[in-house]
This record gives C-alpha cells, structure tokens and sequence, in this order.
C-alpha cells in the first residue's frame, strides 16, 4: 500500500554510446520510485549538441526542436497521470510497474483476482466441485497474501516475479489453523502454488504477460507412503456390526469402493444402468470417472455383489434413482470417522484409502497385473497407477518364493 514516504521523479537523458549513423543519440526517460529505477526508449534521437543534459530538454527553437519539447512534456505528462491512478488505486507502485502501465495498453491491466476470475469461469464447467473448491481456496489464499505482504487487495499481472512466487511460498508455510498450528505441510504449499501456477500458464497462453513468474521456481513434492487397509484390517471393518444403520450403510459404501476401487463421487453417481452382464454371465460395472471422465470398466467381485443386492430395494437408492443410497460429503466423513474408531483402525478413513486398498490388498497382492489395476482405476499413465499399487511385503515375499521354485 502506497504510504507517504513513496517518492517518484523522472528525467529525460540520452545515450551518447548508441548514436545511429548521423550522430543522433536516442532519447530515454528514467522512471525512479523509492530509489529503484526503470529506463524506457522514446523511439526519438537528437544531436548530443541539441541537448541540455541538466534539464533534459532539446535546446534551440527551431520548428523541430519545439516539436520534440512538447512531445517530451506529453510523454512527461502521461507518466505523472499513471501513476497518480495508480496512487488512488492503492496498490503497490514499482517504476516497472508505472512503465508497463504507461506502455502496456489493455494487456497490463490484467491483475490476479481477474486472471482467477476468467480460470474459474473457463474451468468452472469443466472441473468437478472437489477440484474447483481447492481453487477457490488457493484464491482465498492469495487474497489474505495480497493483503499482508503488500497491503492491497490485488496486484498487475506485470508485477509478477520470481520473488513474489517465493514470499507466497513463505507465507503459506506459516500459516496456521485454528488450533495455532500449522496448517500446510510441504505437498499441501506445492499444491496451491501448482493451482496458481496453472493459472499463470492461461495467462502466457493469452499473452497478457511475457515473462513466467514461474521460470526459475521448481515445484518439489515430498514423496508420501500411500496408505491402505491390510488383509486383516479390512476383515476387521467388513465383519463389525453396528447398532446404527448410518453407519452400516457408510461402512458397505466404503467397502465397495475397496472392491471397485471407484471413487466416492463415481459410486456416488452410479446408476442401476451402470451394472452390466457380460457374455459369460459375469457382472461388471461400465462408467467414467467423473475427475477425467475416463471411461472403467471392472469385472464385479463377489463382496461387490453382494452389497448391490443388499441395497437393490432400498428406499433412498430406489428415490433417487441410484444403484446404492448416498450421503453429503461432510456426513459421509464424519461417519468415516466413527466407523475407523469403532473398528480400531488408526489410519483416516477416506475413500483414497479405499482406492489405495483395492491396488494394493485387493488385487495387486493378489497377482493382478499392474496393467489391468491401472485399466480398472481409469488411468491414464501407468506411472500413476504405480503410485497408487505400493507393492506390499507379503507379496515380494509370495514372488521370492515363486522365484526360488523356478530356481531351484
């Protein structure tokens, strides 16, 4: 934020070591703001023995020469109106930022909240609500940034640099939640910063700045064990009664998706319809992923179909035209929470978990091969299916011992 302390000057000079092949220097102005200066051609050359250096003006008065001054008192003019609205604009004044506004035309007036403006609009249509909603928290983010590193509630596009980057890696790593502590860790700053990235990116594509904020900053995630239920961990939940049919429901719910290894939000949206009977009379579910709607399509196991028909009459699927009853996202983790308690398993119960379960425990420890997990988790890279499939160490040991057969 602008504070009384800023200063601002200008001046006119030119540079006597690239004169053009008449002799003639080109004329530059100087931007200076708070002792930091930024320089500009003016696209006009001069005889340096025109020139009055202390007042920088052209001297004389022949036609030319009056001509050359008032232009010079025009160009001075329009600095001095860019950045006084820029002054009652609040913002943080830079002499490259007074330059880039003066010369920039439409382009330079793109600042970051209309750059996430126009992304949500674009994306908003064609990403599911999970993902715009970490958006709209990045942006959250970025507004409070704004607000204590510079004291203002947005800023130019051409302001951007590799500093800035780097002060909002900072000061998301010092956040902290309600409880003081924390609230990010490293992956969690990475994504953020990979969502703004993103975003930086449209506007390159749109030519609204010319240099990548981004260039000289890597974005470095920590690798992270992905968890999942072990064999005895996941009897433990499929065997547990409770008194309370919610939490029943959310139990069958979860356990499907380790069959499946579907999302929530594709169990969610699966239909009657979805659940096809193959050639050989096998059952199998056909769908797309909601997140890249890529088609699945996974042969039904036994603990899968059993659920269906458990719930194939109730009231709430029937209602809503769904294969199985559903809950919000909130009541569906709240109960997650209950059921991990009550069946004694430590790890957060989340529907990732179940989809890491179903590469892990259900198929790959299994003999499944990595290529038809991946085909059945509606992947598009087998890399990220290697991710997801942690081979565990019964299943090293399973493949030694086959090996020593083979061998010996």
């Amino acid at each position: 934020m602008n504070t009384p302390q800023n200063t601002f000057g200008m001046f006119f000079f030119i540079r006597k070591n690239r004169k053009d092949k008449e002799g003639k220097a080109p004329i530059y102005v100087r931007i200076t703001v708070n002792g930091k200066r930024s320089d500009m051609a003016l696209k006009q050359n001069i005889s340096e023995i025109n020139w009055n250096a202390k007042r920088g003006i052209a001297k004389g008065t022949k036609p030319e020469i009056v001509k050359l001054n008032n232009y010079l008192e025009e160009f001075r003019s329009g600095i001095v109106a860019t950045y006084q609205e820029l002054v009652l604009q609040k913002t943080l004044i830079t002499a490259e930022l007074v330059k880039n506004k003066f010369i920039g035309g439409d382009k330079q007036e793109f600042t970051i909240l209309k750059l996430i403006e126009l992304h949500n609009q674009e994306e908003g249509s064609i990403l599911v609500w999970g993902t715009m909603k970490n958006y709209y928290t990045t942006q959250k983010y970025l507004k409070k940034f704004l607000k204590e590193k510079y004291g203002t509630n947005d800023k130019y596009l051409s302001e951007l640099n590799y500093k800035f980057i780097m002060d909002f890696d900072f000061f998301l790593r010092r956040l902290k939640n309600k409880q003081g502590k924390i609230a990010l860790q490293n992956n969690g700053v990475m994504k953020h910063l990979e969502r703004f990235f993103k975003m930086i990116n449209l506007s390159l594509k749109h030519e609204w700045i010319e240099k990548d904020p981004f260039h000289a900053y890597k974005l470095k995630f920590e690798k992270t064990e992905r968890e999942f239920l072990t064999k005895q961990e996941l009897k433990r939940l499929e065997e547990h009664t409770f008194t309370r049919s919610s939490l029943q429901t959310v139990r069958d719910l979860f356990v499907f998706s380790c069959y499946t290894g579907l999302a929530y939000i594709d169990v969610f949206n699966l239909l009657p319809s979805n659940v096809v009977n193959i050639e050989d009379g096998e059952l199998w579910i056909k769908t797309s992923r909601q997140k890249t709607s890529t088609p699945v399509t996974v042969p039904l196991l036994p603990k899968a179909i059993d659920i269906i028909e458990k719930y194939k009459e109730h009231p709430k699927a029937l209602s809503e035209g769904k294969l199985l009853p559903t809950y919000s996202n909130q009541k569906l983790n709240s109960y997650l929470k209950e059921i991990a308690t009550a069946c004694e398993i430590t790890k957060p119960l989340t529907f990732h978990i179940a989809r890491h379960t179903f590469a892990t425990t259900i198929t790959l420890t299994n003999g499944v091969p990595i290529e038809s997990i991946s085909k059945m988790l509606g992947h598009t890279k087998l890399s990220t299916t290697q991710i997801y499939a942690k081979v565990v160490e019964s299943k090293l040991g399973s493949d030694m011992a086959s090996l020593r057969k083979i061998l010996g």
